[in-house]
């Protein structure tokens, strides 16, 4: 079978699964190659394919730290990688399609509407471009304000690629830094300014292109807006007011600081104090806030931000026995059902993962672990600090559950599954709930 008539025969989750994988697995070699790591630094190949599989994964775990790692050619790459992990192998296919001045046929737009969760095939190339132009813009603006920080504390040169890669990995929700050290935003955690920019990158590129652009199409006008995105904007606002209260109630961090994590911990993974140093209830908060993640069709992962709002609302509906419904909209009947899955299906995937974790990391904490394990699900990036030390098998793991994270737990359920229509019926039965 030609590869033409194999990628026609392959389902669109196997497509986009294939695609992730086989970046990741280019990723891997280019992170490795002699001209990519520092003269002295030996790289061993998991801890290549681990860095490989956090970039496209827009995740941030590491286990070598970039900044003292790679050169500037290799942190290209690792950019790179971001990048492409943030927009989706899909769209940045598409892009390449539609920049060689070919046309998309309906398999590519099959691909790009389950991708980025659209309803309809229609306008794609139109919203594919709109995706490029809103990734430059925000991240070009980005790099120029956190530059004005950057360059009060390195050379003009490193200052720029510093920027670049810093506003990069902020709007694709990925928490890699270049600053060397393992010391991640740490130096910065009283500077507003690149607090503020930083998280402005992880709000918008989090909150997913779709509400990006009506946004702009509507002037911000409220009562225009769709309930999706009223829906994507009150959520993401009450997790991050009620995640920076709790984290200032328990933790011994400034306002700033308590605001940052809130907004980082929605699966961006930047961190302005060490977490090693946080209580439980402290990271018990924070993961919270990663299992949630950030909204459908952005750079980020978690559950989601609609997939929380329609379970929560299932649940008031069934306790009260009244109809779904926000913002004057009636939510679709099986918005619940949906919702229920993915979660379930995602805390499954958390506790399995927390549970092979332990096995392997005996010594590892029972909430370090599950910080651990619930980061790389979410594709957050943020740890307490074990993860450089970690053994093969565990890094194994997360390379797994970050994968797994970024394609979607119903995706990656949906891998295997062949649809041939039911052939016999059954009577209903009758099953006691609750």
């Amino acid at each position: 079978m030609s590869m033409r008539k194999l990628f026609k025969a392959l389902s669109p989750a196997r497509i986009i699964a294939l695609g992730f994988a086989l970046v990741i697995l280019l990723g891997s070699v280019l992170l490795i190659l002699p001209c990519s790591v520092r003269d002295g630094v030996e790289l061993k190949y998991i801890d290549s394919l681990y860095t490989s599989t956090s970039a496209v994964c827009v995740t941030g775990l590491i286990a070598v730290d970039a900044g003292d790692t790679f050169t500037p050619l290799g942190q290209f790459f690792l950019g790179a990688l971001i990048q492409v992990g943030g927009l989706g192998v899909t769209a940045v296919g598409a892009g390449i399609i539609l920049a060689m001045g070919k046309k998309m046929d309906m398999k590519s737009r099959t691909l790009m509407k389950e991708a980025m969760n659209l309803d309809s095939g229609k306008g794609i190339v139109k919203f594919v471009k709109s995706i490029f132009l809103t990734t430059v813009t925000f991240e070009l603006i980005g790099a120029l304000l956190s530059f004005t920080v950057f360059v009060q504390d390195y050379p003009l040169p490193k200052a720029i690629g510093i920027s670049l890669f810093h506003s990069v990995a902020a709007f694709n929700n990925s928490g890699f830094d270049i600053l060397g050290n393992l010391q991640n935003l740490i130096p910065y955690r009283d500077n507003v300014m690149l607090n503020l920019v930083t998280c402005g990158l992880i709000f918008f590129g989090g909150i997913g292109f779709l509400v990006i652009r009506e946004m702009w199409q509507k002037r911000l006008n409220w009562k225009r807006f769709s309930m999706h995105t009223k829906i994507v904007l009150s959520v993401s606002g009450i997790l991050i007011v009620t995640g920076t209260v709790l984290i200032k109630l328990t933790e011994d961090v400034t306002w700033l600081g308590a605001f940052f994590h809130s907004v980082s911990a929605r699966t961006a993974g930047f961190s302005t104090y060490p977490l090693g140093t946080f209580s439980n209830s402290g990271l018990l908060v924070l993961t919270a806030l990663m299992f949630i993640g950030a909204s459908p069709g952005s750079t980020g992962g978690g559950i989601k931000t609609s997939t929380f709002f329609a379970l929560l609302q299932g649940i008031k509906a069934a306790a009260t026995n009244k109809s779904e419904k926000a913002f004057r909209y009636a939510i679709p009947k099986d918005a619940f059902k949906k919702a229920a899955v993915v979660t379930l299906l995602a805390l499954g995937v958390v506790t399995m993962g927390t549970y092979l974790f332990t096995i392997l990391e005996p010594d590892v904490g029972l909430m370090d672990a599950l910080f651990e394990i619930t980061s790389a699900f979410g594709t957050v990036g943020l740890s307490t600090g074990i993860t450089p030390g970690l053994g093969v098998g565990a890094k194994l793991l997360s390379i797994l559950t970050m994968y797994i994270g970024r394609l979607g737990p119903l995706t990656v359920a949906s891998l295997w599954y062949f649809s041939r229509g039911e052939r016999v019926s059954f009577p209903e039965g009758n099953i006691a709930i609750g």
